[in-house]
């Protein structure tokens, strides 16, 4: 298998025109920056939840995924990749981050603490970090393949998507 990119802790391989394989690695990130010291067995949990999500969700949204079972794994996996290892379809990423949030926390608190929005959306005066949302919101950011993703504001995100896909992942993202 031809290796093809790296993120932040998953490296990804070409299987062929049609699959790849996802590996997740103990590497840590947080704040987007990689940490030096990986944390066992990290790749494991991940792979995980994220396997269990996509079984949870497919009522609501097609996926990529085929298998976590090694069995319908390419003969060329390595053993130790169990559990850490998902088999997916090929499919072209959005160039967007879906974030629904239920809370006005992080970026979103920081945003509007300063200027009285969130992702560019002016919000009710008077509200406090960390207080829970009348109803879940979309706040797309930018996918950064380095440094910090970025908040978008409904106008830049169907710039980047086109108007019809945001509308689409944005109620497909709060369902």
């Amino acid at each position: 298998m031809e290796h093809i990119g790296s993120g932040k802790v998953r490296e990804i391989f070409e299987v062929d025109d049609q699959q790849l394989v996802l590996f997740t690695s103990d590497r840590l990130s947080a704040f987007d920056v990689v940490m030096h010291q990986p944390i066992p067995d990290k790749g494991r949990v991940l792979t995980g939840l994220s396997a269990f999500w996509f079984n949870q969700t497919t009522d609501i949204v097609p996926n990529h995924l085929i298998s976590c079972d090694p069995n319908d794994f390419p003969e060329e996996i390595p053993s130790d990749w169990v559990g850490r290892a998902m088999l997916v379809q090929r499919c072209v990423p959005l160039k967007i981050e879906c974030i629904v949030r239920g809370y006005l926390f992080g970026h979103a608190w920081i945003e509007y603490d300063k200027s009285g929005t969130v992702n560019g959306a002016t919000f009710p005066a008077g509200l406090r970090e960390a207080q829970q949302l009348g109803e879940p919101i979309f706040t797309p950011s930018t996918k950064a393949e380095e440094g910090h993703d970025q908040a978008l504001t409904y106008e830049d995100a169907i710039a980047i998507v086109g108007e019809s896909t945001y509308k689409q992942v944005a109620d497909i993202s709060i369902e």
